[in-house]
């Protein structure tokens, strides 16, 4: 797979919510298409918080009106209402793209910033160009006006759509994963750290699709070092910060 990064320059501002408002509403789009805005695009992630596998970001452009009721935040529903969401949202949305970043990546720039990457990349894929941004939590680095919402998945219905496409894809995958890397339960834990998952890593230490730069991968293959895993464990970041973030 062919890895690359792409720099560009971005603004935006932050704009978190008090505690309990926590319900989808339009005001997000409203306020951006009152100034001048089209191609309001949502963006979100998952799979920040896994041990195997890449992150993925989606961006989705909805139409006005969108006719999507329901759509929420993707943790908030079940596969079977994702799925269903899924083909609504990618039938009817003006655009919409994915975008992946492995876990070597993951491990080389830490999380955040291969999230970062991953909705980057997921904008730039859009067959309509975006001129506006609304994203889950974070900025990114594009030259274009964004907002990012905390708890943006449940507020904002852009986002939650997002949400859903970069959940179902990720999931999807990690059925596909399962085939290849038995005995981790991936297809169910979607490469989380559940008591499955960590005692396949036990057992048979980490795969080259594991994030080496996370504590229970790293103290996985420690204790295995007749596997030979040392040349991957290299291209976890020198430092220890996000170790530590992921102890658990």
């Amino acid at each position: 797979m062919a890895r690359q990064a792409i720099a560009a320059k971005g603004s935006g501002t932050t704009l978190r919510v008090r505690s309990g408002a926590t319900r989808i509403h339009p005001v997000w789009e409203q306020d951006a298409r009152a100034q001048g805005f089209t191609r309001i695009a949502g963006v979100d992630e998952a799979g920040r918080g896994c041990l195997f596998g890449p992150v993925v970001a989606a961006a989705v452009i909805l139409c006005d009106p969108h006719g999507l009721r329901g759509v929420n935040d993707s943790k908030q529903l079940s596969p079977e209402e994702r799925d269903s969401y899924y083909q609504q949202i990618t039938e009817r949305a003006l655009c919409w793209a994915t975008a992946s970043v492995d876990a070597a990546i993951i491990d080389r720039m830490n999380i955040l910033e291969a999230s970062r990457l991953a909705m980057r990349l997921a904008v730039q894929a859009l067959s309509e160009a975006a001129d506006y941004l609304l994203i889950d939590a974070i900025r990114v680095q594009l030259p274009l006006p964004q907002q990012a919402i905390v708890h943006g998945d449940a507020l904002c219905r852009s986002i939650a759509a997002a949400s859903i496409l970069a959940k179902v894809t990720r999931d999807r995958s990690m059925r596909e994963w399962e085939r290849i890397y038995p005995g981790y339960g991936l297809a169910s834990n979607k490469g989380y750290g559940t008591a499955v998952h960590l005692a396949g890593l036990r057992a048979q230490g980490a795969t080259p699709e594991h994030r080496f730069s996370y504590r229970p991968v790293r103290e996985a293959c420690a204790a295995l070092p007749s596997l030979g895993w040392s040349s991957l464990m290299e291209r976890q970041p020198s430092g220890e910060a996000q170790m530590e973030l992921f102890s658990s």
